[in-house]
């Protein structure tokens, strides 16, 4: 249950990410002497010096104005640039890390690097078949979580990286022990990347810390190839926009996507029209039930619906939401078919890294017509 709340929270962040952002539109070199171009993602970059490589991540949580987090990528072997602070020395490639969310499995995984995973936040909700399999061989160790975090262990498994992501100033804080430590903290930014490319493109990241580079650009050049066929039939063949609601009620209070988020320009591409789409905020837009019902009137379909797998859960919760045309049309369709019996879920351990999978899902559901015997990937039909 613990890692499922921190899943979702790491989700819920995912439906609205910020918009602030720097972005490097050149090639540069890799540390293999690669090209790199960073096109889309707007929250890292890298930078080729003399024999090492600088990464740098701007603003990796919510709220953070003008915070560069800067690692120096130096290749095994290789001698350490004199002046620099080793806690900020990365020696490449990795052979051994933790990952403190699932949505970096999928990209390590691409990368042919999965046997490198040695610890997790919840080994139970591991969506991955090999890397299952490595937790019941004891080769993945569940290290905890947040402030719970099992310092001890992780100080025992000595990676050379712990990845995670960035809530908030408090993420510093739960973390400047483990760095006190010696151990390297990476906070990994990719979910507040607002462009599903953008996303993606944090596979060039990964190639960095994996002395991998060529591969990961050729990764992303296929997916952004997949991504931009799509899109653009999509763009030129289908008919109408129809409205799409967004999201489940927490308690009293629905959290809104703004129209500058992730999943809104997946929408949009998809050849949506998401209900919020001209708002634009930086944060989660919390608004009332009623309000989201009486806008949710207008909607066609209802995605991304929570944890919801039947209809009754959304009755239960709250009568009203039946009245919805979407509810009583039955489109209502939700992000986990891919999901495990702990309830793990390939949406984020996947998707991330292969945005034009969601976008076919979405827009088979929204434009039936144009994809006719294509079955659903990770959306199914709410009954």
């Amino acid at each position: 249950m613990r890692y499922l709340v921190i899943s979702g929270l790491v989700i819920f962040l995912i439906l609205f990410e910020s918009c602030g952002s720097k972005k490097v539109n050149h090639p540069i070199p890799g540390i293999n002497g690669k090209e790199v171009l960073i096109s889309r993602a707007e929250r890292f970059t890298l930078e080729v010096k003399n024999g090492y490589t600088d990464a740098t991540i701007m603003d990796a949580w919510q709220g953070a104005n003008n915070v560069d987090q800067v690692y120096h990528l130096v290749k095994k072997g290789s001698a350490l640039p004199s002046g620099f602070d080793s806690s900020s020395v990365i020696f490449v490639p990795l052979k051994k890390i933790i990952c403190m969310s699932n949505t970096y499995i999928g990209m390590i995984s691409a990368l042919g690097e999965e046997n490198s995973i040695v610890g997790v936040s919840g080994t139970g909700f591991i969506f991955s078949p090999v890397l299952i399999k490595n937790v019941e061989k004891g080769l993945i160790q569940d290290v905890g979580y947040d402030a719970n975090l099992n310092k001890e262990l992780i100080l025992k498994i000595s990676p050379d990286v712990i990845m995670m992501y960035g809530i908030g100033n408090e993420s510093v804080s739960y973390t400047s022990k483990i760095k006190e430590l010696g151990v390297k903290v990476v906070f990994n930014a990719d979910y507040l990347e607002i462009d599903p490319l953008g996303k993606a493109e944090w596979i060039k990241f990964f190639g960095a810390l994996y002395c991998k580079e060529e591969l990961a650009d050729s990764i992303y050049k296929e997916e952004v190839d997949a991504y931009t066929k799509l899109k653009s039939f999509i763009s030129r063949n289908a008919k109408g926009k129809p409205r799409v609601l967004l999201g489940f009620p927490y308690k009293d209070t629905w959290y809104i996507s703004p129209g500058n988020s992730f999943i809104s320009k997946m929408i949009t591409d998809a050849g949506g029209n998401y209900l919020w789409q001209n708002t634009k905020s930086s944060l989660s837009m919390p608004f009332g039930i009623e309000n989201v019902y009486l806008r949710g009137l207008t909607a066609d379909y209802w995605l991304n619906i929570g944890s919801v797998s039947t209809r009754k859960e959304i009755s239960n919760f709250d009568p009203r939401l039946n009245d919805l045309p979407c509810f009583k049309n039955g489109n209502l369709f939700n992000n986990n078919k891919r999901i495990t019996a702990n309830g793990a879920n390939d949406y984020w351990e996947s998707g991330g890294l292969y945005p034009h999978l969601i976008l076919k899902d979405i827009a088979t559901i929204l434009h039936p017509e144009l994809f006719r015997d294509n079955e659903l990937l990770f959306f199914r039909k709410i009954y």
